[in-house]
């Protein structure tokens, strides 16, 4: 068994829940959860007041897939972040040793 962690956009969430459905996979975790990389962040003025926002909102998905769903599980949870501008999807894969 696989267990999979995803950061993604918010608004890929729904995209994301519905390919992994059609694979079986029914369950998952989600995390509402702020970083920063490769995306730069932008500025924004408060009461005035000029300030930086360098953590993006992103969503946390943790899923746990058998051997067998795992690479269409990584391809479902990855087409939508694929429009070749900064700030896509990371997906990490480790191994799972018990599932209780």
């Amino acid at each position: 068994m696989k267990k999979i962690e995803a950061i993604i956009k918010p608004f890929w969430l729904e995209e994301v829940k519905n390919a992994l459905g059609e694979l079986g996979i029914h369950r998952m975790t989600t995390t509402e959860v702020k970083g920063f990389g490769r995306e730069a962040g932008h500025t924004e003025v408060y009461r005035g007041s000029e300030y930086t926002i360098n953590f993006v909102p992103n969503i946390k998905i943790e899923l746990v897939v058998t051997d067998e769903q795992l690479e269409a599980a990584v391809k479902a949870i990855a087409e939508p972040g694929k429009t070749g501008r900064n700030g896509g999807d990371e997906i990490l894969v480790s191994t799972i040793e018990l599932a209780a």
